[in-house]
């Protein structure tokens, strides 16, 4: 591919995690409108949880999460007790007839936790919610926190999911972005996840950062194969520097240019493909029976704030500091600094501060987005049948936006407008057509590649 034409593609665009975007969040959607919408969801609705544990013991210098570093546990144990009060307050307000079909612990790092806290968390959530028979649990999992008495304890709260972040194994690489970590530790965390029963095993890898070059990243995938995760995803290190200040710590000097970072890109995934991983979206990889790789096929893949999924919930609750939920009316996202969210959840139990009310057209555009994210494409047919009103202009943009595409990133075909191979590697550009917040946003967004 032309490096002209990359360099031209990769203006900073939203990730499309969600759409609306976060940047058009506002304060109007606050805990009363929170506690409307959760009392809302009813027996056709399915639930997800996403828990937040904003803590790790040590601050990677790469991260873009909300997290903060301790190394003592007394915070850790008073963010527990607030987070279980949440719980509470709004299981109190679900009813039972919901059913919880997934449940993913982010961060942070939760392996932080106590064994016994571990334990205990799940056993709050267990109390408050009802959970189906099957219902998916994941962990992100920091190899570094991991002992016999975590991994026994993962195991006694039903973890079905490893989500192993790993970035790099070169050395030079991990000193610069403070993430110190072996192939052999985390070859046996794997190891004992499994042993453990663990059905799916996922690892995180991070191309364009500080020193990176297409050798070193090879040796980390070629590691990385060697563990044979059921899932691979391929994230582009966003440097955002202006919202997470650790990232400052980073030589920008030292970071690859968007054309060499747009071929450590394709190096990686021509090798994973190679591997027998099937290529899911813009940066995820799957087995063939991976539940991921199965969705993608056959047209139920979904996106959401973490990215890829196979969950088939219409609704998630975010709990924890600035954990994002997003309920069949719209976005809602708790206070963000843990010290007020744990006064919040102590006066009222509801930390909700700011989210977004979907409009009819919203609905719409966020399908598009979604369907051009996760199937690089989209049926006019279906746009016309779920969003009547919309559909006119959608395909007015889709067919403007190919007639002015000098490029070949798209092409109509078939009554579908598609990206091609040229196209799909900027998925999110070509979404951004569709994004009619995105010209008023306030947010600045990492680049496209």
């Amino acid at each position: 591919m032309h490096d002209a034409l990359v360099e031209r593609l990769s203006a900073p665009v939203p990730r499309y995690t969600s759409y609306p975007t976060a940047p058009h969040f506002n304060e109007s959607i606050d805990a009363d409108v929170y506690a409307r919408w959760l009392g809302a969801l009813d027996a056709k609705n399915r639930l997800s949880l996403y828990v937040h544990v904003p803590y790790c013991d040590r601050l990677c210098w790469f991260c873009a999460c909300h997290t903060k570093q301790t190394l003592r546990y007394e915070p850790v144990a008073a963010y527990l007790k607030g987070l279980s009060a949440e719980i509470a307050a709004i299981g109190g307000r679900v009813s039972r007839d919901v059913p919880v079909t997934a449940l993913h612990f982010g961060g942070g790092s939760p392996t932080l936790l106590r064994p016994d806290d571990m334990v205990a968390l799940k056993a709050c959530l267990a109390e408050n919610f009802a959970f189906s028979a099957g219902a998916e649990i994941s962990v992100e999992m920091d190899p570094n926190d991991l002992d016999d008495a975590r991994h026994d304890a993962l195991a006694e709260i039903g973890m079905t999911r490893a989500s192993l972040g790993i970035q790099d194994f070169d050395p030079s690489v991990q000193k610069t972005i403070n993430r110190i970590q072996t192939f052999e530790q985390t070859r046996g965390v794997v190891e004992a996840a499994r042993a453990r029963g663990v059905r799916s095993v996922n690892c995180d890898i991070l191309y364009g950062l500080p020193h990176q070059t297409v050798e070193t990243l090879a040796q980390t995938v070629l590691a990385v194969i060697s563990l044979a995760p059921d899932r691979i995803a391929l994230f582009g290190y966003a440097h955002v520097p202006w919202m997470k200040k650790h990232q400052t710590m980073i030589d920008e000097a030292a970071l690859p240019g968007v054309v060499a970072r747009f071929d450590q890109m394709q190096m990686a995934a021509e090798m994973l493909v190679g591997a027998g991983y099937e290529a899911i979206g813009i940066d995820h990889f799957a087995l063939p029976t991976d539940r991921l790789a199965i969705a993608a096929r056959n047209g139920t893949l979904r996106r959401n704030f973490q990215g890829y999924t196979d969950d088939a919930a219409d609704a998630l609750i975010g709990l924890g500091a600035s954990s994002i939920g997003q309920l069949p009316q719209g976005y809602i996202q708790n206070m963000p600094a843990t010290g007020d969210y744990l006064r919040r959840v102590g006066e009222g139990g509801l930390a909700a501060v700011r989210g977004y009310s979907f409009t009819a057209e919203d609905r719409g555009r966020a399908w598009v987005i979604e369907r051009v994210m996760c199937d690089f494409g989209f049926s006019f047919v279906d746009i016309t049948a779920r969003y009547p009103e919309l559909a006119g202009t959608i395909r007015s943009e889709a067919l403007q936006f190919v007639a002015s595409d000098k490029d070949g990133l798209t092409r109509i075909e078939g009554g579908r407008f598609m990206l091609t191979a040229t196209g799909r590697p900027f998925a999110r550009t070509v979404a951004a057509v569709f994004d009619a917040h995105l010209a008023s946003g306030r947010g600045r967004h990492s680049v496209a590649v």
